[in-house]
C-alpha cells in the first residue's frame, strides 16, 4: 500500500463474453462442464475466471486482463484461464492485498450451471485460499432475450472485495 491514507478495502467488478463455437463443453470457473458447444476464444474462454480476474485487477486499478494475457501473444493461445486467476492473486499479493470475497453471476440460457456451482465454488475457494463462504456463483438466464438468450454464446460479471495483508 502507497500511504496511511490508503483505503484497507477495495472493490472491483468485472465482466467477460464469449460466443458459441465448436465443441462439446466449456470452461466455467475451472470446471469443465458439458455442452452442446464450445466458446471461441482465444485461451479456454473461461467467462468465470476472467470475468474474476478484471474484477480483481480493476480493485488494483492493474488494468484488465487484455493489457496482461493479450491475445496477440501466442503465449497464451489455448490457456488455461485458472493460470490468468493465479498471475492475479500474485500480483495482489505483490502489492499486500488479497481477496476477501468474490460474488460471480453466470449469464446464459445453456448449460445449465446450478449442477456444476459447487465444484467453481471449491476450485476458485481453493485457489484463492478462502472459506467456501466467501465464493459465490450464481446463474440467471436473460429470458430468451439477447445474443444470450438466443443461445449464441455466455457471458459473467463478477464482483470482488480486496483486503489489505
Amino acid at each position: 500500500m502507497s500511504n496511511d491514507n490508503t483505503p484497507r478495502m477495495r472493490i472491483g467488478q468485472g465482466f467477460d463474453v464469449h460466443g458459441f463455437g465448436p465443441g462439446d463443453h466449456v470452461m466455467l470457473g475451472g470446471v469443465r462442464v458439458p455442452h452442446t458447444q464450445g466458446v471461441e476464444a482465444h485461451s479456454d474462454g473461461d467467462v468465470v475466471i476472467h470475468a474474476l480476474c478484471d474484477a480483481m485487477l480493476g480493485a488494483l486499478a492493474l488494468g484488465d486482463i487484455g493489457q496482461h494475457f493479450p491475445p496477440s501473444d501466442m503465449r497464451w493461445k489455448d490457456a488455461a484461464s485458472i493460470d490468468f486467476l493465479r498471475h492475479c492473486n500474485a500480483l495482489l499479493s505483490e502489492r499486500g492485498w488479497r481477496v476477501g470475497n468474490c460474488d460471480i453471476t453466470v449469464i446464459c440460457e445453456r448449460p445449465k450451471v446450478g449442477p456444476h456451482a459447487e465444484a467453481m465454488r471449491r476450485l476458485l475457494a481453493n485457489e484463492l485460499g478462502l472459506e467456501l463462504d466467501a465464493v459465490s456463483i450464481k446463474a440467471t438466464t436473460t429470458e430468451k432475450l439477447g445474443f444470450t438468450g438466443r443461445g449464441e454464446g455466455i457471458a459473467a460479471q463478477a464482483a470482488c472485495l480486496l483486503v489489505a495483508g
